[in-house]
Order: structure tokens, then C-alpha cells, then sequence
């Protein structure tokens, strides 16, 4: 047997380097003596699982510390026996990066270890949390401003009442699945390069689920929950928005083995108003006056979400004015109190004025200093 050549020899490097440059050499010697890229060069695969082998030990901090105080006396004997038996570094995704795209040689994401490192498998039968279901509500302006109570109905899975989500009929009982012992998955290794792969997939026996049922329910079918129609009811927050989203708690599929149920989230529509717009907790309208009123003031009537509520216009409003109607606005969602309405003013300017009405409007003119256009109208006399 050939001696062993110094792990920093092997990958072309000083016992003072880095981590980095570990890797870095690694990766450069591993792809140039792949086995795939020398199909039946016993030199080139010897040449990989002694490159490998010394990865493995200088990767792992411990033993690299040990390797460098005693040496190959310092490192676990089996170590040598299976290159890279006991690393727990990232080898798998350096490999990936390698050689993912090698017929043949696949991926490494399916194995949980090398030379005898495996992740601890997933336990299937462990209590699961339902998952979230979605629905949609379209609801009124109003209802939206004041909240309201409703209805939906959502097609939602439910834990089986039959066998209570065993999946058993019942008086009957699941069997723990002799092949996996109850753990849904299977674990099988394979040596490939001087290397122990270990992967694992689902149970064939039990399809994953870590039991064996022999006397299904008949409501279910042994699948332990059933799909059905549910109305749920609703209650609307005051001062919702159209976009925003209510979850109801509890209300979503059904959760396995035992887990509780996800949550129900109701995207809401609101219906556009035939008057008001919304800004935030702030409604928005616009009141249109004469121009006499604009001049001479007024009093109007304009409508709130509480009904109409009166409203005194100064004389010489402009148009585009804004008036605040404060607390007449959309309750805050969150909180107390509520936001206000806004009132913009917009003034009719009559476009057929008759000959008479031309006349007072020129009268008025004059005596606010002829400040009108000075333009000839078809009402004026020649």
C-alpha cells in the first residue's frame, strides 16, 4: 500500500493557509480529477479520494487542529478508511457546483451526508398546522365606513367527524409501518468514489405516511379529512378599504395528525359611491353653487354618511374652494374617533345668458370697476 502523501501536499498547499484557499484548491484538483472526466483511469480516481480525504480533514476545524499537532497519529483512523467519513462540511454543495451537470453523476441535494452523516429525518406523523385558505367579499361604501356583519362561503378541508382524522373505520386502528417504523422515510448508502452516500426518500410501503391502514374509513376513504362547502360568518371592521384583507383565525384547511387549523384571509372589494370618493379615513365630494350664491353666500345642505347636514357658504366663495367637515369622515380602522369630509365648491358659470340677464351682468360689471372681458355679445344692442 502506498504511503500516504501530507493532506497540505495533496492539495498543493502550506499549512499556514486559509480556509479559503482550502477550498478554492479543492474545488480546482477535484474537477480536474474527476472520475467523469477520466472514465477508467484508475490513476485519476485514486488521485480524487485522496484529494477528497484530504479535504475532508482539513475542512473540519477540529481535525484539522488535530492533524496539524500529531499528524495522520492525530486523526481518526476510520477517517482514512472512507475519505470523508465523519466531515459534516459543505462537500455536497462544492461538488454541485462541480459537477451537477455530469450525466450520470446527478446532484448531491437528495444525500444528507457522506460516509455515514445523516440529517435526522422528519418526523411525518408530527401534529401539522392547517394551511390558509383565501376568499373574496365585496361590500358596500357604507358597510366598508361602518363595518358590518356577513356571510361567505368558502370550500375548505375538514378533519373527517367518521374516524376523527385517522383515517380509520371506526373501532379500528392504523398499524406503524414495519418498513420505515413509523417515520415515513427510508434511508439506504451507497460507496461511490471512496465515499459513503446516504439518502432518504418516502417509505414505498406506507406512501410516506408512517402507517399502514388496513380497515379504511368509509366517509374519507382513509384520507382522514374531506373537502366540503362551509359558510363562515364575518364580521367587517369599521373603516376597512377596499384592498385590505380580514383573517379569521381557525377558519382555514384542516391541520393532520392532531394540528390546528389554518386561518381563512378575505380580500374585500368595495363598491365605488354614487357621490362620495375615499382618501384614507378622509371622504371626498364636491357641491356645485351659483354664481349668485358664490357672491352673495348661502346656506346649502350637503350630504354625510350620517345624512345631510347644513352648511353656511361666505359671500365671495371661488370655485375650487375646499370646506372641512370635520369628524364627518370614515372611522379609523385602528383606533378611536373618525376622520373628516372634505367639500370642494365648484360655481356654475351660465353659458345662455338671455339679452336682460346680459345687461345686469354688464351693469354688475361696471360697477365693480368694468373689469369683464370688453368683448361684444350677441345680446348687447348695437
Amino acid at each position: 500500500m502506498a504511503e500516504k502523501r501530507d493532506y497540505y501536499e495533496v492539495l498543493g498547499l502550506k499549512q499556514s493557509a486559509s480556509d479559503e484557499e482550502i477550498k478554492k484548491a479543492y474545488r480546482k484538483l477535484a474537477k480536474e480529477y474527476h472520475p467523469d472526466l477520466h472514465p477508467g483511469d484508475k490513476v485519476a480516481e485514486e488521485k480524487f479520494k485522496e484529494i477528497n480525504e484530504a479535504y475532508g480533514v482539513l475542512s473540519d476545524k477540529d481535525m484539522k487542529a488535530k492533524y496539524d499537532q500529531f499528524g495522520f497519529a492525530g486523526v481518526d483512523p476510520s477517517f482514512a478508511a472512507n475519505a470523508g467519513a465523519g466531515f459534516t462540511g459543505d462537500i455536497s454543495d462544492i461538488l454541485n457546483d462541480l459537477f451537477g451537470g455530469f450525466g450520470g453523476f446527478g446532484g448531491f441535494g437528495g444525500f444528507s451526508g457522506f460516509g455515514g452523516f445523516s440529517s435526522s429525518a422528519q418526523r411525518r406523523n408530527a401534529p401539522a398546522r392547517g394551511s390558509s385558505i383565501r376568499a373574496g367579499l365585496t361590500i358596500s361604501f357604507t358597510e366598508a365606513a361602518f363595518g358590518c356583519q356577513k356571510e361567505v362561503s368558502v370550500p375548505r378541508i375538514e378533519t373527517c367527524e367518521t374516524c376523527g382524522g385517522s383515517g380509520c373505520e371506526p373501532g379500528t386502528t392504523p398499524e406503524v409501518c414495519p418498513e420505515c417504523h413509523g417515520s415515513g422515510t427510508v434511508t439506504t448508502q451507497q460507496r461511490m468514489m471512496g465515499m459513503i452516500m446516504q439518502s432518504q426518500t418516502s417509505c414505498p410501503r406506507c406512501g410516506g405516511s408512517g402507517k399502514i391502514i388496513h380497515a379504511p374509513c368509509k366517509t374519507c376513504k382513509g384520507a382522514g379529512s374531506i373537502r366540503r362547502q362551509k359558510k363562515i360568518g364575518v364580521k367587517v371592521p369599521a373603516g376597512i378599504d377596499n384592498g385590505q384583507s380580514i383573517s379569521v383565525h381557525g377558519q382555514g384547511n384542516a391541520g393532520t395528525n392532531g394540528g390546528p387549523a389554518g386561518d381563512l384571509i378575505i380580500l374585500v372589494s368595495v363598491q365605488p359611491h354614487e357621490f362620495f370618493n375615499r382618501n384614507g379615513s378622509s371622504i371626498l365630494c364636491e357641491m356645485t353653487i351659483s354664481v349668485t350664491q358664490a357672491i352673495l353666500g348661502t346656506e346649502i345642505e350637503v350630504p354625510t354618511l350620517d345624512g345631510n347636514v347644513k352648511y353656511a357658504i361666505p359671500a365671495g366663495t371661488q370655485s375650487g374652494t375646499i370646506f372641512r367637515l370635520k369628524g364627518k369622515g370614515v372611522p379609523y380602522i385602528r383606533g378611536n374617533g373618525r376622520g373628516d369630509q372634505f367639500v370642494t365648491i365648484k360655481v356654475d358659470i351660465p353659458k345662455n345668458l338671455t339679452a336682460r340677464q346680459y345687461e345686469l351682468v354688464t351693469e354688475l360689471d361696471e360697477t365693480l370697476g368694468g373689469k369683464g372681458t370688453g368683448k361684444k355679445s350677441i345680446f348687447r344692442k348695437k
